[in-house]
């Protein structure tokens, strides 16, 4: 009996470790599978619900835009008007700051594409501290797209300083 016992006991116990490598085992890597898969979906649909609320605002200002983009090219001039509009800034800008303007420059980069062509300006002017100060708000604060890409002081004539200022100034195609 007690042989008996023993065999069934070693038996049940191959039957255990036949069933542990055989079932539970393969069904514990799938269920761990199915809880990471469930995961990432979970994952991607937050992402994607994120998404949709950003189109959703995106459409909802969709309208106002045509209005918007008209607004911003009256800060934009064209191209055909783009230099001549550059230099009655420049030329208005210089009397209002009391400044000398000596050289004025002007490059179109057309090696970028971009929706706004750039106009390259450089300013040479000569005045007092406070007076180029002056010329060079004007510059940064006029109506018109323009970003003041480099700015140095110099030693001017007749005891005044003389500023360099790089800018590029946006237009329309």
């Amino acid at each position: 009996m007690t042989r008996t016992l023993e065999v069934v006991g070693l038996g049940l116990l191959a039957l255990d470790v036949v069933l542990y490598f055989a079932a539970y085992r393969p069904m514990r890597n799938l269920a761990s599978r199915d809880r990471e898969q469930s995961a990432n979906m979970r994952r991607s649909i937050r992402t994607e619900g994120v998404r949709v609320e950003q189109l959703e605002k995106f459409r909802e200002a969709l309208p106002g835009a045509d209005k918007r983009i008209a607004e911003f090219e009256d800060y934009t001039p064209s191209r055909r008007r783009g230099f001549s509009r550059a230099a009655h800034l420049i030329r208005q800008v210089s009397e209002d700051s009391g400044v000398q303007l000596n050289s004025v420059a002007y490059r179109l980069d057309t090696t970028h594409k971009e929706p706004l062509e750039r106009l390259g300006l450089d300013i040479s002017v000569n005045g007092s501290f406070s007076n180029l100060l002056k010329f060079a708000h004007g510059m940064e604060t006029a109506k018109d797209f323009i970003v003041i890409q480099q700015f140095s002081f110099e030693p001017g004539d007749e005891n005044s300083l003389a500023l360099r200022l790089g800018a590029d100034l946006y237009l329309t195609p």
